[in-house]
């Protein structure tokens, strides 16, 4: 039932991590998948993978903070295969800094990547999905955005950005709905990838995260991806401006 046949997606931050994992499920449920990021050859290496598995991929190196790149990204695709399905806003930082010790330059870079990336990515993309009137937006969010009992230390510059990104999707989704593209948010909570790292090898750091989730694991990259292929489909036609948490009960606890 969950199948994107035809359908042509982008993936930002797709080299590692979540990225990679969402561009393997969306390329095994049959979408054409351009895998970008910051690293070409990275891309390269989530592309082959694909093509093993008998998928349709092309790697596209982009800085979603630079305008010309994001367009030249969308460029690649409706060059390739003719039209834009399906953006999931991927990329993205964090840094753990206490909050009177961060930098302006700091602040900037994240909300940068975080959200005027979003931004930039969801714009160049939206002008393709509005041309064929159909679409869908995911943007990645978190838990860790001032949700109650997500608000968290040392990464203020972070939390702020994702808060962003909630407002940013909703704000879409009533924009762009009259041309039928959906925009919705993904809130993981903690889930093993090379950015939670450093919580996974400190085991102090670990315990106390794992104290706040009543399933008292983490997440797998994979779990997300199956709520990005379901809100990716057609099975989720009347979802736009949600933002879905998957976080193992944190917010519950």
């Amino acid at each position: 039932m969950l199948e994107l046949k035809n359908k042509i997606a982008i993936i930002t931050g797709a080299r590692r991590g979540m990225g990679k994992s969402h561009a393997l499920k969306l390329a095994e449920a049959g979408a054409k998948v351009v895998v970008s990021d910051i690293s070409q050859e990275d891309c390269r290496k989530v592309v082959d993978e694909i093509k093993k598995n008998k998928g349709e991929a092309i790697a596209v190196k982009c800085d979603v903070t630079k305008k010309e790149e994001v367009e030249n990204m969308v460029k690649a695709a409706v060059e390739k295969w003719g039209k834009v399905d399906i953006l999931v806003n991927n990329a993205g930082i964090c840094q753990f800094k206490p909050f009177l010790e961060l930098t302006v330059e700091e602040w900037d870079r994240t909300l940068d990547i975080n959200l005027k990336g979003y931004f930039l990515c969801a714009q160049a993309a939206a002008k393709e999905m509005v041309k064929q009137k159909s679409g869908v937006i995911i943007n990645i969010a978190s838990v860790e955005m001032g949700q109650v009992g997500g608000g968290m230390p040392m990464i203020v510059h972070y939390c702020a950005s994702k808060g962003g990104v909630v407002a940013l999707t909703e704000a879409l989704a009533v924009e762009l709905a009259p041309y039928n593209v959906r925009v919705n948010a993904i809130s993981p909570g903690a889930i093993e990838t090379p950015m939670a790292e450093a919580s996974q090898k400190d085991p102090k750091l670990l315990e106390q995260t794992l104290a706040k989730i009543p399933m008292r694991r983490m997440g797998q990259p994979e779990e997300v991806s199956n709520l990005v292929l379901f809100l990716a489909s057609g099975q989720s036609s009347y979802i736009t401006g949600s933002t879905v948490v998957i976080d193992g009960g944190w917010l519950a606890g």
